[in-house]
């Protein structure tokens, strides 16, 4: 199933951005040679990057099932994802590092103080309309959930990853605007480069956050909790259903879910009993979670199942 457009939208607003920024930044910190502008433009471009790949993942999850992927390729969103938090560690993190102890061990003098500024002012307010936006949606998906626990639940990384990206680019750019301030009124010559190390912690964490949240999706999160208890309820609202033995679901992208269900029915139930509770429960399900793209219903003795599951754990 598609991703909501708002999602799409944010990524298209910070690509934007991040590219323009990106030549301004390696403008700016050639000609002055700022090693903290210098890692701030590498920083850009690394995000402008992500971005693209953000897309290409979207556009690959979009694929019909085949008989290679016979549930779709909606996890590969989740696999672009990662790489991009890869990136972020690797790319950004790495290169600021370098260019960081580089300019320690060799320094040399700032110059024109004045185009930094502008560069860096400028960059915050592309950054923080980019920003903005992907606040704005991520406000809107994540309901009255407070912030960590609505990146962890989220299905979609679209969203978070774009805005742990701006937020890290905002930080980011603090962090230069301070190491200059220090090395042009203070005179603390390795300020500029201790800005540098600064921007690449501030990556490398993000990177390691983003990492953790879409690594647990790319090995199959289940559905949300109100989820898993609508389709139960639903299930033992049948009246020839006797009890729900297993139920089971598992993300396949952010908008499509799988989910098995193995059900007890009543010993009176007859075989046309059993086919249209199974329909009707089907129709049922994926009208009240239309994520569902795809269910899975097996009759099977509570009795039995219990045994089978027992073999199992030994």
């Amino acid at each position: 199933m598609p991703t909501p457009g708002g999602s799409t939208r944010v990524i298209y607003a910070a690509l934007a951005g991040n590219a323009l920024i990106a030549v301004t930044k390696f403008a700016a910190g050639t000609y002055t040679g700022s090693s903290a502008m210098l890692s701030e433009a590498v920083h850009s471009l690394v995000d402008t990057g992500n971005q693209g790949l953000l897309l290409l993942g979207i556009a690959r999850s979009r694929r019909p099932a085949d008989n290679e992927h016979a549930f779709g390729y909606g996890m590969e969103l989740y696999f672009w994802a990662f790489v991009v938090a890869i990136l972020i560690f690797g790319l950004g993190a790495g290169i600021s590092f370098f260019e960081g102890i580089t300019k320690l061990s060799d320094p040399h003098p700032v110059t024109n103080f004045a185009v930094n500024y502008a560069v860096l002012a400028a960059a915050m307010i592309f950054e923080g309309a980019a920003w903005l936006v992907a606040f704005r949606e991520f406000n809107r998906v994540r309901s009255r959930r407070g912030f960590f626990e609505a990146v962890h639940r989220s299905k979609d990384p679209t969203v978070f990853t774009v805005l742990f990206e701006d937020s890290a680019a905002m930080l980011g750019l603090v962090a230069a605007f301070i190491g200059l301030l220090a090395t042009q009124f203070l005179h603390v010559v390795w300020a500029d480069a201790a800005a540098s190390i600064v921007i690449s912690a501030i990556l490398a964490l993000t990177a390691i956050g983003l990492a953790y949240e879409t690594k647990s999706l790319l090995t199959g999160e289940a559905a949300s909790a109100s989820t898993v208890k609508g389709i139960r309820g639903m299930a033992l609202a049948e009246p020839a259903v006797r009890a729900v033995n297993e139920l089971r679901t598992m993300h396949f992208g952010p908008h499509d879910i799988l989910a098995a269900i193995s059900l007890d029915f009543d010993d009176q139930s007859n075989l046309n009993d059993i086919e249209e509770t199974v329909t009707r429960l089907e129709r049922q399900i994926k009208d009240g979670f239309p994520a569902i793209s795809r269910v899975f219903i097996e009759v099977q003795a509570r009795e039995h199942h219990d045994q089978e599951a027992n073999q199992d754990d030994r």
